[in-house]
């Protein structure tokens, strides 16, 4: 099955302005995008953008609190849970309007001053909201494993406690976003891991370690993980979250023969 790669706009072009960034994906073979966060621009602007350039919204993130000032999601914090919602509402509104039907709900930092389990249970029903809320508008929360060297502190820092949710809420607006990149920091075993979990899986993302650059710049075999990707039949998008080691359109290189550009 052929794979589909989105462009992950807030780390690929980031020569250029935000909005520029659409045209540049498009002319460079992409047929979908994500990115972290849309609200800054209204939701009609971005639709132009993707009506204009033939794209599709892949994913992007329900609003993660003060991100600037280093919050890093909401959905597993107490006392926030209000805003975690109205941040859902809103992601679901954009959402809507731009035709995504995934989305990432960011876990939040360990909050260390109340128990792990207290946190636990705030998170196991913010999902379960999630959930419910989303599939009312055909939409799928996803929850991914993010490493705790690239972001210290973070409440959901592996597959086996993102899977271990998802078997327990048992909803199935409620999936697993695999990103290759964490899921090698945090556990290795990259194959094992996707074959495992492929059932919950409904976005992959893509990025090298150690310094997190262009999938052929690395330690991973990335030719390989692709061709078991196609071979096993994997139809959900493949964001590209990886950090350029040069002008991103350098970087395409390896993806010459996925996106057909020149």
């Amino acid at each position: 099955m052929p794979l589909k790669f989105a462009a992950n706009l807030s780390f690929l072009y980031q020569e250029i302005p935000f909005l520029d960034r659409f045209e540049a994906a498009a002319s460079d073979g992409f047929k979908g995008v994500e990115y972290l966060f849309p609200y800054e621009f209204e939701a009609a602007e971005i639709k132009k953008r993707l009506d204009d350039y033939g794209l599709t919204q892949a994913l992007f993130n329900v609003a993660a609190g003060d991100f600037n000032n280093g919050e890093r999601g909401l959905s597993s914090l107490t006392g926030r849970e209000a805003e975690f919602l109205a941040s859902l509402d809103q992601a679901i509104e954009y959402a809507t309007e731009l035709g995504c039907t995934r989305l990432h709900v960011m876990a939040g930092l360990r909050d260390t001053t109340v128990a792990e389990e207290t946190q636990l249970a705030v998170y196991r029903n913010n999902l379960r909201k999630a959930a419910a809320v989303c599939e009312k508008s055909g939409i799928t929360a996803l929850i991914e494993p993010i490493n705790t060297r690239d972001m210290p502190g973070y409440f959901l820092s592996n597959a086996s406690m993102a899977a271990a949710l998802i078997e327990e809420i048992n909803h199935p607006n409620l999936r697993l976003q695999f990103d290759i990149y964490h899921v090698q920091r945090t556990d290795g075993d990259i194959i094992r891991q996707y074959q495992k979990l492929a059932p919950i899986i409904r976005h992959i993302q893509i990025a090298n370690p150690p310094n997190r650059f262009e999938p052929d710049n690395g330690e991973i075999n990335y030719p390989y993980i692709f061709d078991l990707l196609a071979a096993e039949g994997y139809d959900g998008w493949i964001g590209c979250e990886y950090k350029p080691s040069s002008s991103t359109r350098e970087t395409l290189g390896w993806a010459r023969e996925f996106l057909g550009a020149t």
